[in-house]
Order: C-alpha cells, then sequence, then structure tokens
C-alpha cells in the first residue's frame, strides 16, 4: 500500500505507552498455553471480549505507570492505521450520503496490553475488536505481530483488512442489524445463533471487500498484491482453519464467523461489486 502522505483520520485515540496493563494472562479450566492461542484466534476479527472471560481468568489492569514514548516504529504503525481509517471514512460517509442516510464514523481505540471497553475489560487474548456499547473499535497492534507469526498472514493490507472488517460491524451496527441480531440471542439455540453470528461476520467481511473497492480506485493506494494479502487474512481465520489449528478436528455447529471460503468469497463478492445491496448474507440460502 502508498499510504504516507495521505489523509489520517481524527477518530484515533492512542492510548499506547499510558502505563499499567501487561499482557500477562492467568490460565483458568485447567486449559493451559492453548487456550491463550484458542482465545487470540476466536477474538480475531469480531468476538466479544465478554465471551473470552468465560473460559479465561484475566487479570484486572495494573494502576497506571508513566507514560513510555512511542518508537518510531509505533508511530509509523499509528500513522497507517490513521491514514486507513481516513479511507474506510471516505467510503462510507460517501455510500451513506449517495443513498440519502447520515453516517456517523466510529472510534478507534489503539491499546498497548490492556484495555477497558463498553463491552467488557480486555486483556491480551482479545484481539481487534468492535464494540457497539460505544461505537469503538480496539486494536492492540501487538497482535499483528502474533497474526503473522501465527497465522501465517503477513502484509500491511491484512491489517487494513482487518480494520475494514471491525468497521464494517459499525456499519451494521448504524444500519440496525446488530440490535436485531442480538435480540435474537435468548430465542434461538446456541447452533442456530451460531449459524445467524456466521451470517453477520461474513457480511462484515463483503463489507470489508466493498471498502476495498473504492479504495482500488484511489489513484496510487493500493498495489499489486495487496488484495491478495487480503484474501489471505481472509482464510487464515476461517473457522475451520482455526479449529483445526487447534484442536485437529472441526465442528461446524460450532462455527461462529465462517469457513476460510466462505470469508474469501464474501470478501471478494465486495471487492468485486462494490455494490452493499449484495451483501445480504442474511437472505443467502448459499453461503
Amino acid at each position: 500500500m502508498r499510504w504516507q502522505g495521505r489523509r489520517k483520520s481524527d477518530n484515533v485515540e492512542d492510548m499506547r505507552g499510558a502505563g499499567g496493563g501487561g499482557r500477562g494472562l492467568k490460565i483458568g479450566g485447567g486449559i493451559g498455553g492453548l487456550g491463550v492461542v484458542i482465545a487470540i484466534l476466536y477474538m480475531l476479527l469480531g468476538g466479544n471480549p465478554g465471551d473470552v472471560t468465560q473460559s479465561l481468568q484475566v487479570d484486572q489492569p495494573a494502576a497506571a505507570g508513566p507514560a513510555e514514548p512511542l518508537s518510531a516504529k509505533d508511530q509509523e504503525m499509528g500513522d497507517f492505521v490513521r491514514t486507513v481509517l481516513a479511507s474506510i471514512e471516505d467510503v462510507w460517509r460517501a455510500r451513506f450520503r449517495g443513498a440519502g442516510a447520515t453516517y456517523t464514523d466510529p472510534r478507534l481505540v489503539l491499546f498497548s496490553g490492556s484495555v477497558d471497553s463498553a463491552c467488557g475489560y480486555a486483556g491480551a487474548a482479545s484481539g481487534p475488536f468492535y464494540c457497539p456499547g460505544d461505537s469503538k473499535v480496539y486494536i492492540d497492534l501487538a497482535f499483528f505481530e502474533d497474526m503473522q507469526r501465527e497465522l501465517g498472514a503477513p502484509g500491511d493490507f491484512a491489517l487494513a483488512y482487518v480494520i475494514a472488517h471491525e468497521v464494517g460491524h459499525h456499519v451494521q451496527n448504524v444500519l440496525g442489524i446488530n440490535d436485531q441480531v442480538m435480540a435474537r440471542r435468548g430465542r434461538l439455540s446456541e447452533k442456530d445463533f451460531n449459524q445467524l453470528m456466521v451470517r453477520m461476520e461474513l457480511q462484515a467481511d463483503f463489507l470489508a471487500g466493498v471498502w476495498a473497492h473504492y479504495a482500488n480506485m484511489d489513484p496510487g493506494f493500493l498495489e499489486s498484491g495487496d488484495i491478495e494479502e487480503g484474501m489471505n487474512a481472509a482464510s487464515a481465520v476461517g473457522d475451520d482453519r482455526i479449529m483445526k489449528r487447534t484442536q485437529g478436528y472441526v465442528v461446524p455447529d460450532a462455527f461462529t464467523h465462517g469457513t476460510s471460503e466462505q470469508r474469501v468469497r464474501w470478501f471478494k463478492k465486495g471487492f468485486e461489486t462494490g455494490d452493499i445491496n449484495q451483501g445480504d448474507t442474511f437472505g443467502a440460502k448459499v453461503l
């Protein structure tokens, strides 16, 4: 991606280096180190931090210490996130404006190790997530080192795809989709609700693809291989691939995000069409 020199978003709260909240975890329930891996993979792209704490005992944040200066690399990563978020803002503002609707930007919080959100306390295993309670995307950028090392999903566009996916959940929240889905949580079996969550996650992948469609129309922004990096990242976080990696077998009824093939296909559909009306994963007979 050729992102330097472009507009940066003002909707970023950079809490890195603020002190307190290390990356340590206390693992409960006898699940050991494997629990950390499972939690990390589950949280990537859409998991709720409150769900993780049901199986992991997470340290509460330590008292805040003195702020630490960010390294040059950390500052560059922050600038990258701001630039990608600005592009995503421009795309969704234009799409909503074209439909005669109003789009409200989410805030994006950069944190190190731990953070409190309206959705609960998130520790080291919490990866990127969107919280509809405060309309914020939360990202610990150290997680992307884990993503590249553990999942084999390198590249700057892989990170851009993750941000676009989480903002896709914000678009769903603005449109009222999130409320409709969550209203059915107590009325469906776990299996049926999981299937509903798969459709919601695949739609967020589609919406990430819609952003990529318009980002690709911005002269000089994307480079050859960027979209492939995004599709590789989508494939890396498929439920089937994660289950195979962490437990050696696949349980389709427990899927909450979709298979690798499904995630890639819906992202690709959004990228190829750029038409939000083509993303009705809830009405699709075949996912």
